[in-house]
């Protein structure tokens, strides 16, 4: 009982004092930032900024020497099976199988949870509802378009019912109206679910005004705080404006 007092009460994420290092190059220096429950938190930087190996050390990829990891209280360097169980993910790169269906690839996913077949349909035909593609679930996946098949990736990150969510650059090379699709359901997924989100991206206007922003840039986390208190820490009356002045960069992002 104490141990699911203690995961109730934590945050969906915490990242504290984490570094890593390519050999001479240091890659993440020092990086703290927290994913309450039912918040929708934006790491925001440029490419190259460390955003996808942060990714790679909360998911175990790669092993964190420094700082501590946690996912809803587990440590996972010492718990990771634990910490792994109550976490959902949307790789950068597309992860599906091209010559499955969409319900082979979930159903797929789900034996590798541990879910009964039985459960495991039920789940599948839930999620698919909920990203809206229920009815294409017996077509295979090379028949989607980016945004569609960007919306069963994450309906299958949903299937083994994780706390949090991380979804790196998960609308890199969609269109506008695929982008505001996938943004929506993953938004509506916090507000429904209570789900904690951690969304890396170089795109300002995927940002919402009630987001907390965490910007990184070359390693460093320079702003973590909400939308307003960004705002005022940089003097500027927009996040593009404030985003160049803190990194002290050109360009915001790439539109």
């Amino acid at each position: 009982m104490l141990q699911q007092a203690t995961e109730t009460e934590a945050p969906t994420l915490v990242v504290s004092g984490v570094s890593h290092r390519f050999d001479d190059y240091l890659a993440l220096d020092n990086v703290s930032l927290s994913v309450p429950r039912g918040a929708f938190v934006v790491l925001l930087g440029l490419n190259g900024a460390g955003k996808s190996t942060l990714f790679s050390l909360i998911t175990r990829l790669y092993d964190n020497v420094s700082g501590v990891i946690r996912i809803l209280g587990h440590d996972v360097r010492r718990r990771p099976t634990a910490a792994l169980q109550r976490l959902g993910v949307v790789f950068q790169s597309r992860t599906l199988d091209q010559d499955l269906t969409l319900k082979q690839n979930l159903m797929y996913h789900a034996a590798l949870h541990g879910i009964g077949r039985r459960e495991a349909k039920q789940r599948c035909q839930e999620a698919l509802e909920r990203v809206g593609l229920a009815d294409r679930q017996h077509e295979k996946v090379r028949n989607l378009s980016g945004g569609q098949a960007r919306r069963v990736e994450i309906a299958r990150s949903l299937l083994h019912r994780p706390g949090c969510l991380l979804l790196d650059e998960p609308t890199v090379g969609l269109d506008i109206g695929s982008r505001e699709s996938v943004v929506s359901i993953v938004r509506k997924l916090v507000a429904e679910q209570d789900l904690g989100v951690l969304w890396a991206t170089h795109l300002i206007d995927e940002i919402a005004p009630n987001d907390v922003i965490v910007v990184l840039h070359k390693g460093k986390v320079l702003f973590n705080g909400t939308v307003p208190e960004f705002l005022a820490t940089t003097g500027s009356d927009n996040i593009r404006t404030g985003f160049r002045k803190i990194t002290g960069t050109a360009n915001g992002d790439s539109q």
